[in-house]
């Protein structure tokens, strides 16, 4: 799950708002963004703040508040990198701790930070749970309707697949079951930045394609919030039967391998996905 999450964001990193790059969503490499200076290969928040999550989930702490910002200012601290929106970057460099962190943090976003992390709470064995525990770690940051329904239905996601619920097809059915809001109707068009428009997103993508290689272009291909919508849908896709699991080698081997690159991902999953047996 977190290896394919962080493919899709490092790949979709380089046409993120950027239209003009669409030309080159043929996966046949990492490409470099025309505007911010990430190295190509490389993921940003959307990983790095699911790395936090799952970290918290396979230590099993305590899952509050505290403990969840703890987390992310860890994994920021330990591992600086840019791929952050301007403000929360520069947040996350002045403050020292979770307690800081929710002192200061600004909760009131209904953006796409809350869905972004949410794939590893796939993992709790119930819906209920996992609805719980998507809306306290969304509520930190984006503590708005909009906000927390976009990270439940992001964490439903993997949830819904991980535990065999049902085919493919039937996953906006499932998800309006649980959320209000029109998680089966095809997304068209370009994403912006509000959260549930990268879930719609993903959904539709997820739904419509059989192959994780065409899961990550239909997601690239919506343009905008692309490395969010691949994010979410990737974690998702990489637990799906459905799916057949073929992202081109290259792009495995091209993603960032540092501390907290490829190798501790794949780590990282193997222990997360551990607790699947234990809560089955």
């Amino acid at each position: 799950m977190l290896l394919e999450l962080a493919i899709a964001d490092a790949y979709g990193a380089g046409f993120e708002y950027a239209d003009e790059m669409i030309v080159n969503n043929n996966l046949s490499r990492y490409v470099k963004h025309p505007r911010f200076r990430l190295i190509p290969g490389s993921y940003t928040d959307d990983t790095q703040m699911s790395i936090a999550i799952a970290e918290v989930i396979v230590a099993q702490t305590p899952w509050t508040p505290e403990a969840l910002a703890d987390s992310f200012v860890r994994a920021f601290k330990r591992d600086e990198r840019e791929g952050y929106s301007r403000n929360f970057y520069h947040f996350l460099r002045e403050i020292q701790d979770g307690e800081e962190f929710l002192t200061k943090i600004n909760p009131d976003s209904d953006k796409s930070g809350g869905a972004m992390r949410a794939a590893p709470i796939g993992i709790y064995p119930t819906p209920e749970k996992v609805i719980e525990a998507a809306t306290i770690q969304a509520a930190i940051t984006h503590n708005t309707p909009d906000g927390i329904n976009a990270a439940v239905v992001a964490a439903l996601m993997s949830h819904y697949f991980i535990y065999r619920l049902g085919a493919k097809r039937k996953l906006g059915l499932f998800l309006e079951g649980y959320v209000s809001g029109e998680w089966s109707k095809p997304w068209e068009g370009k994403v912006k930045s509000k959260g549930w428009m990268s879930v719609r997103a993903a959904i539709t993508a997820v739904i419509r394609n059989d192959s994780m290689s065409e899961l990550l272009q239909d997601c690239i291909a919506f343009t905008g919030d692309v490395d969010t919508v691949g994010a979410i849908a990737l974690a998702a896709g990489s637990c799906s039967e459905e799916i057949t699991q073929n992202i081109p080698h290259h792009l495995v081997t091209g993603l960032e391998n540092g501390a907290y690159g490829r190798d501790y991902l794949i780590e990282l999953d193997k222990q997360l996905m551990s607790l699947v047996d234990k809560n089955s």
